[in-house]
């Protein structure tokens, strides 16, 4: 009689080390089956331990029932803490990280969406490309100024400009080169205004030149903040491009109309002041003076003589300083030595050799005058010497002064006291003879 299969069921815990055919023996003697059996194995389940809110207080780790609500982690204990899907599952979550570039999704309630279907043909769009902002722009403009103030050549400078500079954006150069004149002498200030002159129909235009001014007008507060006088420079500006014809009149009366601030009235109303004088138009040419070597040397020693007396005057050296370097011909100080000399010989005054020799010092020690003008100015005098004789008949003697004052000063050179003339005593008649003729005329 054929036995009956039986079959034979196993538990075995899953994860333990237990020897598989062991269990399956002792299960088979346990249960005395005589026939053939079949093993049937099966895991058991993990059993999870959960901690109720009692156990979890005594153990110290309390989770609040929010964070049980909301927790996205696996509740069959197999995970490692992950929210599921993910991220991608679940009502109200973002979903999966880029997964917004995926979708084509349109908020109605968006203040910025279109009801217009953007794909019937109405509406092109086109790639816009961002302007270079104005700093850019002047830090190229910046050496090409600078060296335009030290050739003063308008052509290539007008090259260079239309290398850097876009056709839409030229008013920049204008705003630039204004604002750098400011913070240089007159002479700069003259050579910008020739600059604007001769690039206007070339490569700026009358909308460039009112759009800097207006920019310029705009920021006149933070330029006074450096430069105190800006208002007035500025205006001067405005009058000298109305007088070029690069900007019409009417800028002023419309730029009145716009503002009321008091810096940008102060500019205006000294631009109109400069063209309502009488030849104004013609005046203006020279509003900035001429400046440095483009002065005769008659107009040079005129101020420099002017120079000196006003310090003779008010022995304030600061001021003869300041006047020294608004004149800028540092190559021609030698004249202000040679006329400061000639002053002493003629005043013949220790006071004022004194003053002279005190500023011709204070000039020395401040680099206004080099060694090699002050020394080109005594051996001018030098020189001359004779021929200043026959109006200063003493002038040896006071040079000798002078020049021995100024050595003990200690701002001669070697060369100087070297070449100093020394003409001797002549003595025509002795005492002797003189009494011997006299007897002669009266025998």
């Amino acid at each position: 009689m054929a036995h009956e299969q039986e079959q034979i069921e196993v538990e075995v815990e899953d994860g333990s080390d237990i020897d598989i055919d062991k269990e399956i023996k002792d299960e088979l003697a346990t249960k005395s089956v005589a026939g053939p059996s079949e093993v049937i194995l099966r895991r058991k389940t993990k059993k999870i331990n959960r901690q109720n809110s009692k156990e979890a207080l005594c153990s110290g780790y309390i989770h609040s029932p929010r964070s049980w609500k909301n927790s996205r982690r696996s509740r069959n204990g197999y995970g490692r803490g992950l929210p599921k899907k993910k991220g991608a599952g679940g009502k109200g979550v973002w979903g999966l990280p880029g997964s917004e570039l995926m979708e084509t999704y349109e908020d109605v309630n968006d203040p910025n969406f279109d009801n217009e279907n953007m794909n019937n043909g109405d509406i092109m769009l086109k790639a816009v490309v961002p302007d270079e902002p104005n700093l850019e722009i002047k830090k190229h403009l910046e050496p090409i100024i600078l060296e335009y103030f030290e050739n003063g050549d308008t052509h290539e400078a007008a090259i260079a400009v239309e290398e850097c500079t876009p056709k839409n954006r030229r008013d920049v150069v204008v705003e630039q080169a204004i604002e750098m004149a400011m913070d240089h002498r007159p002479s700069h200030r003259e050579l910008t205004s020739i600059l604007i002159s001769d690039l206007f129909n070339d490569c700026i235009t009358v909308d460039d030149i009112i759009k800097a001014l207006e920019n310029l007008l705009a920021n006149l507060d933070d330029l006074t903040l450096d430069i105190p006088d800006a208002p007035t420079i500025l205006g001067n500006f405005i009058a000298r491009a109305i007088a070029d014809d690069c900007i019409p009149p009417k800028f002023i009366a419309n730029t009145k109309e716009k503002t009321d601030n008091e810096k940008i009235q102060a500019a205006l109303d000294r631009a109109s002041t400069l063209l309502s004088m009488e030849h104004g138009l013609i005046r203006l040419h020279n509003v900035w003076g001429v400046g440095g070597a483009l002065r005769p040397v008659k107009t040079l020693t005129k101020q420099m003589t002017l120079l000196l007396q006003e310090f003779l005057c008010s022995g304030d050296i600061e001021e003869a300083s300041r006047c020294l370097r608004g004149l800028e011909v540092p190559h021609f100080h030698h004249e202000l030595v040679y006329e400061a000399i000639i002053m002493a010989l003629e005043a013949n005054k220790e006071d004022k050799e004194e003053a002279l020799c005190r500023l011709l010092k204070c000039l020395d020690e401040a680099v206004l005058i080099t060694p090699e003008q002050m020394e080109r100015g005594f051996l001018r005098v030098f020189d001359d010497l004779p021929d200043i004789e026959m109006d200063v008949p003493r002038a040896y003697f006071i040079l000798d002064r002078l020049v021995d004052r100024c050595q003990k000063a200690g701002f001669l050179t070697e060369n100087i006291i070297q070449n100093m003339p020394n003409r001797g005593r002549k003595r025509f008649v002795s005492e002797g003879d003189q009494q011997l003729n006299k007897n002669t005329r009266i025998s």
